[in-house]
């Protein structure tokens, strides 16, 4: 009440002094909340995933594991008893599988993909470094703008992983890319630290103007490189639904494959090539008895009247 107060108090004061005589629109602030939970199963790379996520969005709001993988839709009370308007949500399958639900609360969309190779930042090869906190720069490929459920996916992360202007726990600084691409069908996730590196002494001025020609009047002697950070991950899509965990369908990957349906693949050729070489066997063995030798290699007994006997 008392900030709702002074708001008011200053508004009134303005128009009393006639300084505000035009009256100019506000500007709309973008207001957004993640909440980020995953279920129960996740593994120790899912975990950290989820965990270096919440830490590059100070937007966020982490909360504990949801025990129902069925009744979704009661993610939507949980979002707004926390006051956020997005939900990421970590599905779990078997152990080994993993399921990223991003949804718009309470009036959807919702997106579930399918996520595939997993690398968080606390992996060897990945030595860049940027402030906890400071707002990314969201890169985007092309083809965002080529299919409408593109555009709604394009749409979806910039409300996930684009961080507002003065969000709590966020720092005035850019330090960072996330790029978004995609290639076969798949979107491929990468995180750059923007690095800024003095110029060598051995670089030719031609080289040097160039780049900061490409820099829009910035710094000759520091040269601009991106390192990537972590993490990275591809997303398949799968469904788009029109509401929050729920309503009809309005997009359905044709392309996608399960993979419990891999698994089941890989075993059944397995089995086939066993089958094949069982039957294999069998041929050989029924093959040795119509030449008279038995399976363990020993002889059949002798007739007197065989034809081999007779005139032999």
């Amino acid at each position: 009440m008392a900030a709702v107060y002074k708001t008011l108090s200053k508004s009134s004061a303005k128009d009393e002094d006639g300084s505000n005589t035009t009256s100019v629109p506000a500007a709309k602030r973008n207001k957004q909340k993640v909440l980020i939970l995953s279920s129960r199963g996740v593994t120790y790379r899912h975990r950290h995933l989820l965990n270096d996520l919440a830490a590059m969005l100070p937007h966020s709001r982490k909360d504990v594991k949801f025990d129902s993988k069925s009744k979704l839709y009661q993610l939507n009370e949980l979002a707004e008893l926390y006051n956020c308007n997005n939900v990421m949500f970590f599905e779990a399958r078997k152990g080994k599988d993993l399921y990223m639900w991003f949804s718009k609360v309470p009036n959807g969309p919702t997106v579930k993909f399918h996520a595939q190779n997993l690398h968080t930042m606390e992996e060897l090869h990945f030595t860049g470094n940027c402030l906890k906190g400071s707002r990314p720069i969201l890169s985007f490929d092309a083809t965002f703008e080529s299919e409408p459920h593109l555009k709604v996916i394009k749409e979806l992360f910039l409300h996930m992983f684009g961080v507002p202007q003065g969000a709590r726990k966020s720092k005035p600084f850019v330090d960072h890319v996330m790029g978004f691409s995609i290639a076969d069908g798949k979107i491929w996730i990468r995180n750059y630290e923007v690095r800024e590196v003095e110029k060598t002494k051995g670089e030719d001025e031609a080289e040097a103007a160039a780049k900061a020609k490409k820099m829009k009047g910035g710094d000759r002697d520091t040269d601009v490189t991106l390192v990537e950070i972590g993490p990275r991950f591809v997303l398949t899509p799968i469904v788009i639904q029109e509401g929050a965990f729920g309503g009809p369908i309005i997009y359905e990957n044709k392309r996608f494959v399960s993979p419990n349906q891999v698994r089941s693949d890989l075993r059944r050729s397995k089995a086939g090539r066993h089958n094949a070489r069982a039957e294999q066997q069998r041929a050989g063995l029924a093959k040795k008895e119509n030449l008279g030798l038995l399976s363990n290699g020993a002889k059949k007994n002798v007739d007197a009247l065989d034809t081999r006997e007779v005139f032999a």
